[in-house]
């Protein structure tokens, strides 16, 4: 199983933090941690459509889940149900989010109905990855 987490960054916050959640899930799948970045962000004046630009050719493949503050909230069980798929891409957008077509090529979840930074919601994913992987897999981490 492949687990791909896309998001768009300059400067990696929790990278420690992170890494050690890759390496918990190493048991159960192959998680990477993909950040990207264009300097047109700096320049554009829609950055929602640069951030899928930047996005787009990675949802040709696998089941997709972009987190949106408007998306759908789920539990850990529920979200662990992602983890049916053989390829499954996460996008995390910068903090204007993604247009509405973007969000069209997947699954739209919230982490939380409370609002936080990408690089905290990033930091909660890679947990939540480790927890739904756990929870599919029947480890003791979960309860």
């Amino acid at each position: 199983m492949q687990i791909n987490v896309f998001s768009i960054e300059k400067k990696e916050d929790f990278k420690k933090e992170i890494e050690e959640f890759i390496k918990k899930s190493k048991q159960f799948a192959n998680v990477k941690n993909i950040t990207l970045y264009s300097k047109n962000l700096a320049k554009t004046n829609n950055p929602q459509q640069e951030y899928s630009k930047i996005f787009e050719k990675y949802t040709q493949n696998g089941f997709n889940i972009i987190l949106t503050p408007e998306g759908k909230l789920i539990d850990s069980y529920e979200f662990s149900k992602f983890f049916e798929h053989s390829l499954v891409n996460f996008f995390i957008a910068g903090a204007y989010g993604f247009d509405e077509d973007f969000k069209s090529k997947g699954v739209n979840i919230s982490l939380s109905p409370l609002t936080m930074s990408h690089k905290i919601a990033k930091l909660v994913l890679f947990e939540q990855i480790y927890r739904g992987l756990s929870i599919k897999h029947n480890h003791p981490y979960h309860k």
